[in-house]
């Protein structure tokens, strides 16, 4: 029997023929998934996704593999959106001649990740496992909107997929007016991100911010995910990793450019400190964010991380079977089983402990701690702290070997306890860092802290002098990277 309405019309669009440039990607057509037209809400707009094959050689005509072709097919999609306002052929794309175009604002939006390990923004058009390219050409899987038409006759589903022929040939037209040049410096970017990344483990480090990154995020109705984000384009203060913490220079694998910034050593520990506001979250955010590949443009570019990134934060939830015994020497009441295979509903603190363990059991080559989400009588011990509780700090200065070979970010404000000493120390002057030539010993350090508790009246519970481990004596450096006036700290713990 003949199907009639929308699915004759989806079976006269899929037989379209094409022409040289373009076909109906028939071989990743999947009704109902991959290829579908459905009404809107309001019965007013036909809303398709249709995969279209252009015959554009990209492999061939830039012959350096598969790897890094989602940078090159990432161009192309985005050059797409741009002339969708302005070329007639592409107003499908937005949404043009239905009654609320704003509602398919999403097939526009600008996107600067090439790729992800992540399921990142799955309802914006990107490169990724339905836009790809490969020896036959390039896939796209395309939407937008149309009128709908009233009766689905003959002549309106004629119409309908008329009006999408036109949408593909215009389509096709940009997919190949993109210069190979260009094609090919968006396919090196990609590839440098992605061969940097599997090299980092023997370089030794688990993750590298680039000098001139910009990593502060401006999020959008339809990315407001900071991976997902765009650049911010009010204040952005480009990265420069520090004299005093010592910049990585690499040769970038498929460019062969010479870039220097900092490197996240494997099994370091590494501290992020400064007042509010000071760009410490947008920092450990940036690392995150080095997972995934980015476009030219992003301000992430020279930013890459190993992937199996974890972090913990102070969450109330579910233990079952959890082991805390690296913090906890006793449980509380209200928690069941034993400090290493602990149930019930756990606290801030247990559960941020539960997750630190399990990044080190499963060997994750990072972790990230922000105070911002974490649980503070974890980090350090106060005056109210009981002993069936050890910090992460005293861990670190007492047993770094706990932590296997996982390496620490953490960030936060007051770290007087973490980094009781520093050698080297960077001051801001012009919204730039400076290496200062003033060294800080731990005496002084400690002065400064208890001059800023007498200043603010508040007693200082720690009256004696700190203790600081034969292990731990070497330096401690503590130079400034800001991202204001004021600025925040990097410190490294060997």
């Amino acid at each position: 029997m003949a199907r009639t309405g929308l699915d004759a019309c989806l079976d006269n669009v899929l037989a379209l023929p094409g022409d040289k440039r373009w076909a109906i990607d028939k071989a990743h057509a999947i009704e109902g998934v991959t290829a579908y037209m459905v009404r809107s809400f309001d019965g007013t707009a036909l809303i398709f996704a249709l995969p279209v094959l252009f015959r554009r050689p990209l492999l061939s005509e830039i012959p350096l593999g598969v790897q890094g072709a989602a940078g090159a097919v990432a161009l192309i999609i985005e050059q797409v959106k741009r002339k969708a306002g302005s070329d007639a052929g592409l107003e499908p794309l937005v949404g043009k001649g239905t009654r609320f175009p704003h509602q398919f604002a999403a097939f526009t939006e600008p996107y600067t990740i090439v790729a992800s390990p992540a399921a990142l923004a799955s309802g914006l058009w990107h490169a990724g496992l339905r836009n790809f390219a490969d020896p036959a050409g390039i896939h796209l899987l395309l939407g937008g909107a149309v009128p709908c038409p009233p009766d689905f006759t003959p002549g309106e589903i004629s119409t309908v997929a008329e009006t999408l022929s036109c949408f593909f040939e215009a389509v096709s037209a940009e997919v190949f007016s993109v210069p190979s040049p260009d094609l090919e410096a968006a396919f090196l970017a990609t590839l440098d991100q992605q061969l940097l990344r599997e090299s980092l483990p023997s370089r030794g480090l688990v993750s590298f911010v680039g000098d001139g990154s910009r990593l502060a995020r401006r999020c959008t109705r339809f990315r407001c995910f900071f991976r997902t984000a765009g650049p911010e384009e009010q204040v952005n203060i480009p990265f420069t990793c520090p004299p005093g913490l010592e910049p990585c220079e690499i040769e970038l694998p498929a460019s062969n450019r010479t870039v220097t910034g900092l490197g996240v050593r494997k099994r370091e520990v590494f501290a992020v400190a400064g007042s509010n506001a000071q760009g410490k979250t947008t920092f450990l955010e940036g690392i995150v964010a080095g997972m995934d590949d980015h476009a030219a443009g992003d301000g992430r570019e020279l930013v890459v991380t190993v992937h199996g990134l974890c972090s913990a934060e102070a969450l109330n939830c579910q233990l079952t079977g959890a082991d805390v015994s690296m913090f906890f020497s006793a449980l509380p009441p209200g928690i069941g089983g034993t400090i290493h295979a602990a149930s019930g509903m756990a606290s801030g603190s247990m559960y941020m402990a539960y997750q630190v363990q399990r990044a080190i059991a499963r060997g994750a080559p990072l972790l990230l701690i922000d105070e911002d989400h974490a649980a503070p009588n974890l980090l350090v011990r106060s005056s109210l702290q009981t002993g069936e509780v050890t910090p992460l700090s005293e861990i670190l200065c007492r047993d770094r070997g706990k932590m296997g070979e996982t390496a620490l970010v953490v960030a936060a404000c007051a770290l007087e306890r973490w980094l009781p000493r520093r050698t080297g120390s960077c001051s801001l002057t012009g919204m730039s860092p400076r290496q200062s030539t003033a060294a800080c010993s731990a005496g002084k350090w400690r002065h400064r802290w208890k001059r800023w508790h007498a200043t603010c009246g508040v007693r200082d519970d720690v009256a004696g002098p700190l203790h600081v481990p034969g292990e731990m004596k070497e330096t401690i450096k503590v130079p400034c990277r800001a991202r204001n006036r004021r600025g925040f700290f990097l410190g490294k713990v060997s």
